[in-house]
């Protein structure tokens, strides 16, 4: 009977997390998809490199939407279990609330160890191989620029035209049309020009050249010669990478260490490194109280005609509220090494909270003599 219903209620929860996981990461799939429909079919490359964008973006999706997904089937569950009178049977055959959450809790470490999976391998390693396509498709833009004898019109409003290019790289008699303001067409020729890299974006260095700016609503033509003149192609192609990386890219034993080599790396604090290790071990603890406080919220109540919709909103509101520290923990680690134990004192917080609700449910006589006491 024990293990039968130990078995029973894992079934369920894990039936119900799948269940919700998966309409959740549907949705915010569908959410990053879009952008990355636009940012990258609207640049010209192939639906292949679409699909492969967005399933490198799947594993931190998935690491953000466990905890809720894990929330939400545990309540869901629960309530069902206790509407049909599931629950009530079981306590009566002398099954206290400590022994109930048994399986919740063997459900919450599932959770924990799937978040910790994602969190400490899968999400760094997708997250520096898309910085690194990203990178690729960057310089694909930049080379697409590099066409001899096309128009080419790398952004709307502006045209760009290279008769020739050298065996040394000089782009030979320049035109390039800029009309994206409406009230100014600007166009520029020079003989010759060259393409250099800037910290945010190359620049088109036009040598011998002329530029012709036509205002729209004074109906002047202005013309001026420039022996040199530095065209910021911000906005035309994608920004070049200076070799960064981002914490998040590099797996938790390295931002433990947090040596100067990765804070240059980086360009980050020692605190940033360390709180985004510790960030990733907390929102996994997260991923186990989570359930928890579902359950132990739903047990609180009992059995009841009404429902136990109170119990979900209030667990719903203790959820937000170890969140809410957990990123506020998380802020203060930012800020000073030091307090790293800050980082978990929303978990902490919720474990004891889902502890004090199982005492509760378990003696519900402490509620009822505070009410008299009141």
């Amino acid at each position: 009977m024990t293990g039968r219903f130990d078995r029973y209620l894992l079934t369920q929860l894990l039936m119900l997390f799948g269940f919700f996981a998966l309409v959740l990461v549907l949705v915010y799939w569908v959410n990053r998809a879009v952008v990355l429909f636009d940012q990258l079919i609207a640049n010209g490359q192939s639906a292949a490199v679409f699909l492969e964008f967005t399933a490198l973006t799947l594993p931190n999706v998935i690491r953000i939407v466990l905890p809720v997904a894990a929330f939400a089937g545990t309540v869901y569950a629960t309530n069902r279990l206790m509407n049909e009178s599931e629950l009530v049977v079981v306590q009566a055959t002398g099954f206290s609330p400590w022994r109930l959450i048994r399986p919740v809790f063997v459900f919450g470490l599932f959770i924990f160890i799937v978040s910790s999976i994602l969190a400490h391998l899968l999400v760094p390693i997708s997250s520096a191989r898309l910085a690194d396509r990203t990178q690729e498709i960057s310089e694909n833009m930049t080379a697409r620029l590099l066409s001899e004898g096309r128009f080419l019109h790398p952004a709307g409003g502006v045209t760009f035209y290279i008769r020739e290019i050298t065996p040394v790289g000089v782009l030979s008699n320049i035109f390039l049309a800029d009309s994206r303001d409406p009230d100014r067409r600007v166009t520029y020729t020079a003989r010759e020009a060259l393409l250099v890299r800037g910290d945010s974006a190359p620049s088109l260095v036009m040598i011998d050249g002329m530029a012709q700016a036509y205002d729209k609503t004074s109906r002047r033509l202005s013309v001026t010669r420039f022996d040199d003149f530095a065209f910021d192609l911000e906005g035309l192609v994608d920004a070049v990478s200076s070799g960064k990386r981002r914490p998040n890219e590099l797996p938790t034993s390295t931002l433990f260490a947090a040596s100067q080599a990765t804070q240059e790396l980086t360009g980050a604090s020692r605190a940033r490194l360390l709180a985004e290790a510790h960030e990733r071990i907390s929102n996994a603890l997260n991923g186990l109280v989570a359930p928890l406080i579902g359950f132990a919220a739903l047990l609180v109540g009992g059995f009841s005609r009404f429902g136990v919709w109170r119990q979900i909103i209030g667990a719903i509101v203790a959820l937000i509220f170890v969140q809410m520290l957990t990123q506020a923990g998380q802020g203060a680690v930012e800020s000073d090494a030091n307090a790293w134990p800050l980082a978990y004192v929303g978990p902490i917080v919720g474990f004891l909270l889902a502890m004090g609700l199982l005492l509760i449910a378990d003696r519900p006589t402490l509620l009822r003599w505070r009410r008299r006491s009141a």
